[in-house]
């Protein structure tokens, strides 16, 4: 089978949707089918393209068997309304553009957000007169709308009325929560268009490292309890509360917080840790992929944090199955579905979204305790080789595009 995948995002960028993506379609190539991935120079969070890369026409490269093009889009860093959203469309457009460079396939899919990658996979599927599949990571516009981006109405609707639009032509839909596929129902979907397929995590490369780990040391964290949030530094996150905990604790030598990542919000972290003096507080940049095993060997609990929203209590974040294939316990401060998984799987505790003294008290209890850690811990790491395998997960979905290429055919 040949697979045509449009995302926005994709390795050597670090963040989610380039995980997943890349994870997916490596096992398709494992499994013995052409996969090429449309994409653009990684350039995320900061609108910087990354070294050995160029923003030009058209950019071919191949990794781990999989056929990578990439193409010119106006690049800007991951905040500000109005230069992502040119950003989002001028990717869509140069897909457009470029469909006659792009190869014969047999399926498209395209995964939001980011929206208008998404709604690319209309116009090529069409072009090709093959299926479209379409991946819903995030719900567009409400995602947007619950961080206030947006309070335009004109533009409310008219990206209300392009996600309705997209979920009507697509020839399958696949959300990654339960959740996603009820919102879609509730618009009127038929709920056999609607396959869900949740995230996961690649086992074999989420592992803790053999001998000795050097971060720890490098770090200065030595004998500390750390709580560590890896992840992108959003409107989303709320991480102050990070920091607003970290005063709370700030009289305990051993507890110490570490954040890494980027994103729109982290000078504003920066600033404010800085202004408070918290020196119980180490925030590195975004580091590379192939870092992370190591950054969370040093890691005791993770801290996986969003703002308190009635949108968020339909998404799990990605870095749940992370943590938990790392073995590490879960401080949760998300309602809904991932409360849910994090319950079941006796894999962490589950505090209210911006409640800092839950938090604290969390922290300082695993902190006091450190065998109710590992047994969480490795409650996770079950829980997730169970029913989280990237591999199974990626085969699933495998077997959805199979049998739509079938009867398309």
């Amino acid at each position: 089978m040949r697979i045509l995948f449009l995302s926005h995002y994709f390795p050597p960028e670090v963040n989610a949707p380039a995980s997943r993506t890349f994870e997916h379609c490596r096992q398709w190539v494992r499994d013995g089918h052409q996969v090429t991935v449309v994409t653009c120079a990684p350039n995320h969070p900061r609108g910087q393209i990354y070294r050995g890369y160029q923003n030009h026409g058209l950019f071919r490269e191949e990794r781990d068997g999989i056929s990578v093009i990439r193409l010119w889009t106006y690049i800007t860093a991951n905040e500000g309304f109005i230069k992502r959203t040119v950003n989002y469309v001028s990717f869509m457009v140069a897909c457009i553009v470029t469909l006659p460079a792009l190869p014969t396939a047999d399926v498209v899919i395209t995964t939001s957000p980011q929206f208008f990658n998404g709604l690319a996979g209309y116009f090529v599927s069409r072009a090709k007169r093959i299926p479209w599949v379409l991946e819903i990571r995030d719900l567009w516009p409400d995602s947007i709308l619950a961080v206030g981006a947006i309070r335009n109405r004109c533009i409310i609707r008219l990206l209300e009325y392009l996600e309705l639009f997209a979920y009507r032509k697509a020839d399958r839909i696949v959300p990654v929560t339960d959740a996603f596929k009820r919102h879609m129902e509730a618009k009127g979907i038929p709920s056999e268009k609607i396959i869900v397929i949740k995230n996961g995590v690649d086992l074999a490369f989420y592992t803790t490292p053999a001998g000795d780990n050097p971060l720890r040391a490098k770090l200065g964290l030595s004998g500390k309890f750390v709580a560590g949030y890896f992840g992108t530094h959003g409107m989303a996150h709320k991480l102050e509360v990070i920091l607003d905990a970290a005063e709370r604790l700030r009289t305990d030598p051993k507890v110490v917080f570490l954040l890494v990542g980027d994103g729109a919000e982290r000078e504003r972290l920066l600033k404010l840790r800085d202004d408070r003096r918290l020196t119980n507080v180490i925030m590195l940049d975004q580091l590379p992929k192939e870092d992370m095993p190591n950054l969370w060997d040093v890691c005791d609990v993770s801290l996986v944090l969003l703002r308190r929203s009635d949108l968020f209590k339909t998404v799990i974040p990605s870095k749940i199955f992370e943590s938990m294939g790392m073995s590490r316990p879960i401080i949760l401060g998300v309602e809904g579905e991932s409360t849910e998984i994090i319950t079941v799987a006796r894999a962490g505790f589950c505090i209210e979204p911006e409640n800092v003294k839950q938090l604290a008290e969390k922290i300082s209890l695993l902190a006091n305790n450190p065998k109710l850690g590992r047994e969480l811990g490795s409650n996770g790491r079950t829980y997730v080789t169970q029913y989280f395998d990237r591999t199974v997960l990626a085969r699933r979905f495998l077997a959805l595009l199979q049998s739509l290429v079938s009867t398309n055919r």
